[in-house]
């Protein structure tokens, strides 16, 4: 446990239990490596969808769909949770529904897209609602001052989980295919060990982490008193106008990353040729070189600033583009892939660090649930622009990475007005929620 320095956590927070946060951030990561990026996702446009044209837009608009309700659900859901301190109870609940959902996965065969479509948006509304509320978390455990570096511990492990989920899911692909079978044979396997792993590791956050929010007294705790609430936020958008400044940046720059998570698979196997065990090793090492972006930046953005260390990984994400859509051969996607990896865990750690600074301590969950809310807009603008980009051009997968270096221009121009200390003040100095 000395991976976590009791320097960095507010008083009265054990190691254990940052521990314990930080192994949902494992337990989850795997979701998002197997099924959303190294397997399911070309499963689901090559064998489910037979590879037709518009099996790509299928994929991006099943995505987009479940990001579209966790927008218009997870300010309220948080909204709630800050009412009646039940954080860890809806963390519970999501994580058993996405869960069951990925099993489920494992019934999907060829020809079966709607099925699929289905699982897909049920898993995927879970993962980010879970996502959300175990980021509300943080400002609990980790002193101001070293929020990056206590987030990026959680990035860091999580891409431990993924490459762990992976590697296991990598090791059975190769034997199966070694015995001669199909996709339709070893890719629902992959499904059940994904659950498997994302259930068994979630056990550690769910006994160690606490609840460290009380019911607020004397206020209603329905949905209709948590509605009011957010919209008495939204009416004092003023006084929290670098928090907003952040989440028009997040819709902007997360909409690159949501590519990346989503289409890395698909672009590696029909722009490049890779094969399926090749796409998964080379996942496999993206995860690895995001690791050690995300402990390495969280540790510096805590020293050059939290607004300084986004930029220069947003830097990094439009090198990335380019050199994806310029790439012929295996070998120089395999660097375009390299920066990918190293932007990806530190771009994630930076932007829930930031959240975390400039959301009122009393409102943590609401306000994670409006970080949540940017970053999905994100997820539909980002895949479903590429998608429907590749379908009008007839395939033309380069031309639509091209564009999503786009997203990370607008992004690095949005981040430029966020004062962080002046949105800290705000922060602390919030008017009453009423």
């Amino acid at each position: 446990m000395a991976f976590f320095s009791t320097d960095a956590l507010n008083p009265g927070v054990r190691k254990r239990e940052v521990f314990g946060w930080a192994m949902y951030d494992f337990a989850n990561s795997g979701y998002t490596t197997v099924v959303l990026t190294a397997v399911f996702a070309a499963y689901f446009v090559g064998a489910v969808a037979d590879g037709a044209d518009w099996a790509t837009f299928a994929w991006t608009a099943a995505l987009s769909v479940s990001h579209l309700i966790v927008m218009f659900t997870m300010p309220a859901l948080g909204a709630w949770a800050d009412r009646n301190a039940a954080k860890k109870r809806l963390l519970m609940l999501t994580t058993v529904g996405c869960v069951a959902c990925t099993a489920g996965l494992a019934l999907v065969q060829p020809g079966a897209v709607a099925l699929g479509v289905l699982l897909i948006i049920a898993s995927n509304v879970c993962f980010a609602w879970g996502e959300s509320l175990v980021a509300a978390f943080l400002p609990e455990l980790a002193r101001p001052q070293a929020m990056g570096r206590v987030s990026g511990w959680g990035w860091s492990l999580g891409y431990v989980g993924g490459m762990l989920t992976l590697g296991l899911c990598l090791g059975y692909v190769l034997w199966a295919q070694a015995q001669g079978q199909k996709g339709a044979q070893f890719v629902p396997v992959t499904m059940i060990v994904t659950a498997a792993m994302f259930g068994l590791a979630s056990l550690f956050t769910l006994g160690l982490l606490r609840e460290r929010a009380e019911p607020q007294p004397g206020r209603e705790g329905g949905w209709r008193a948590s509605l009011r609430q957010l919209l008495v936020t939204f009416r004092q958008a003023r006084h929290y106008r670098d928090f907003m400044w952040l989440l028009a940046c997040t819709a902007a720059y997360q909409g690159g990353v949501a590519v990346a998570v989503a289409l890395a698979a698909i672009y590696a196997e029909q722009v490049i040729g890779f094969a399926q065990q090749e796409t998964m090793m080379l996942i496999f090492v993206l995860n690895l070189a995001a690791m050690a972006g995300a402990f390495a930046f969280g540790y510096g953005q805590d020293r050059l600033g939290h607004k300084l260390a986004l930029s220069l990984t947003l830097l990094g994400w439009i090198a990335t583009c380019i050199i994806a859509a310029l790439s012929t051969t295996k070998g120089q996607f395999w660097w375009a892939a390299a920066i990918a990896g190293l932007c990806m865990g530190s771009s994630q750690s930076a932007g829930r660090a930031m959240a975390g600074m400039l959301a009122p301590p009393a409102q943590l969950a609401e306000f994670f649930g409006l970080w949540t809310f940017a970053t999905r807009v994100a997820s539909i603008v980002g895949p479903l622009s590429y998608g429907a980009i590749t379908w009008m051009t007839g395939g033309n997968q380069r031309l639509a990475i091209v564009s999503t270096a786009l997203m990370f221009v607008v992004g690095l121009a949005l981040l430029l007005p966020i004062d962080m200390r002046r949105g800290r003040d705000a922060a602390l100095t919030a008017p009453p929620a009423r």
